[in-house]
């Protein structure tokens, strides 16, 4: 047995708060901007991910016209902070509606640091750093994506195992559903599966038969 929830019925804000509570853990965007008046923007957004690998894009979502994505449209600029579990109250208290003529950096009581190649500052207390230029946004409904083209990434080295970000040291933390996040909690490691090594697999070059493709995930 299903409960079956309708978006035409069930009303906007409920279905939404149901959505949110499925599509879980999510990454969180701490994106800092700078208004075209020059007021230093710091807010959370947890509709984000990774939207290309050549050339690197990042994505996030702003639902409503929030001050990031008013920044971001007025100077093309903006910094993705990775959100430790260390910064957990700091990152949540940087949600807070504050006007637009305030600065979370100073109402929060956070660091500045300069980025490497565009004019809005990083977080100083994050451990990492995507610097990005704004590529575009689409309007979808009551939200706007907007995807960044990525000049810059800047890892701390307190939290690399050699020349790889350790999940370990970097504690993430991931928004669920009401007022719920989430840490880090068990990591599991399990490689990919290749057709060619699947149980049963039959290849028709083995027993002399015609050639054929392999087949590749993503």
């Amino acid at each position: 047995m299903r409960v079956d929830l309708d978006p035409e019925v069930v009303g906007g804000r409920d279905f939404y708060a149901a959505l949110n509570a499925v599509v879980v853990p999510r990454p969180i965007a701490w994106v800092s901007s700078r208004s075209a008046g020059g007021v230093l923007n710091l807010a959370p957004h947890s509709f984000f991910t990774v939207s290309c690998v050549r050339p690197p894009m990042v994505q996030f979502t702003s639902v409503g016209r929030k001050d990031s994505l008013n920044s971001v449209e007025a100077t093309g600029e903006f910094v993705v902070n990775f959100a430790a579990e260390a910064l957990f109250e700091k990152v949540n208290a940087t949600g807070t509606n504050f006007p637009p003529e305030i600065s979370e950096f100073e109402a929060v009581g956070l660091t500045t640091e300069p980025s490497r190649t565009i004019s809005v500052p990083r977080v100083a207390e994050s451990p990492v750093a995507i610097e990005c230029t704004l590529h575009t946004t689409l309007e979808l409904g009551d939200s706007t994506v907007v995807i960044g083209r990525v000049r810059h990434l800047a890892i701390a080295s307190t939290v690399m195992d050699g020349n790889h970000p350790d999940i370990h040291k970097l504690r993430p933390l991931a928004r669920l559903g009401k007022d719920e996040w989430s840490t880090l909690g068990e990591v599991r490691t399990i490689s990919r599966i290749r057709y060619t090594d699947w149980p049963g697999h039959y290849s028709a070059n083995s027993s002399g038969g015609l050639g054929g493709s392999e087949e590749r995930g993503h």
